[in-house]
């Protein structure tokens, strides 16, 4: 089964962090096709769509720092994202890390290489504690020869992925740490100035994702507090003025 294959890929230390909610009972399939109606490249199916899809995934319960698999294990379906954070990195010959993606909540991650039969490139690990679903591709690739709506919703998530993909390379090529910085916090910012939100994520893993380094993140993120734009308390973030954060970015308003 493919949570079965999915704990496979980890290490030995990661097995006791990860826990596979198996059985084939109904009540078991429906709870997960409860979790697959809600995310947004399975919301639009009909149930009878749903229903074999479902049927083909594994809930996967991962304590914060689990390994969900490493660089070069085989790829067998692709992950989505229920509540946590994940981070894909890239995990030098020393052990040093390069954060290339840090995945949160209705997200998925893996479907590219699914379909070219690839292995991953990239090692996932947990952020925190997390509720994953693994999808079987033969499960997927079933519906998809029927001609499922599946088709389409993948397609239009993996065209919106590589958008987001040349705008963070146009980020790292063209700006500068300032407007790097800038642009996460107002991605992360949920809209309404003054009220705390939380990044569950550490500084360093931030720093990496964006490419800087911890002592430069630290020392703007003190700039913009100073210039009262915003406030940090630990990983609670408040946004005190966005309209005066995407100014001093330089930052077009993207908000509708």
């Amino acid at each position: 089964m493919a949570a079965q294959d999915t704990a496979s890929h980890t290490g030995n230390d990661d097995l006791s962090d990860i826990r596979l909610m198996q059985g084939e009972g109904a009540g078991r399939w429906k709870r997960i096709q409860a979790h697959l109606a809600h995310l947004p490249i399975f919301k639009e199916l009909p149930l009878e769509q749903l229903e074999p899809i479902a049927k083909g995934t594994q809930e996967v319960h991962a304590l914060r720092g689990t390994t969900l698999f490493r660089s070069g294990d085989p790829c067998v379906g692709f992950h989505m994202l229920v509540y946590g954070r994940v981070k894909l990195v890239f995990v030098s010959s020393s052990g040093a890390e390069r954060v290339v993606r840090l995945v949160g909540p209705g997200e998925g991650f893996g479907e590219a290489l699914m379909f070219m039969g690839r292995n991953y490139i990239v090692t996932a690990q947990t952020l925190v504690d997390s509720l994953l679903l693994h999808i079987n591709k033969d499960a997927l690739m079933e519906q998809l020869d029927k001609g499922s709506d599946v088709a389409r919703l993948m397609l239009a998530g993996l065209s919106e992925r590589l958008y987001r993909l040349m705008g963070e390379l146009e980020a790292y090529t063209l700006h500068n740490g300032v407007q790097r910085l800038v642009g996460y916090l107002l991605q992360e910012w949920p809209g309404e100035e003054g009220v705390p939100f939380r990044i569950d994520v550490g500084k360093s893993v931030i720093a990496s994702r964006l490419n800087l380094t911890p002592e430069h993140l630290s020392r703007t993120l003190r700039d913009l507090m100073d210039r009262d734009l915003i406030r940090v308390q630990r990983r609670n973030f408040t946004i005190l003025d966005s309209a005066a954060l995407r100014q001093y970015g330089a930052l077009p308003d993207t908000r509708e």
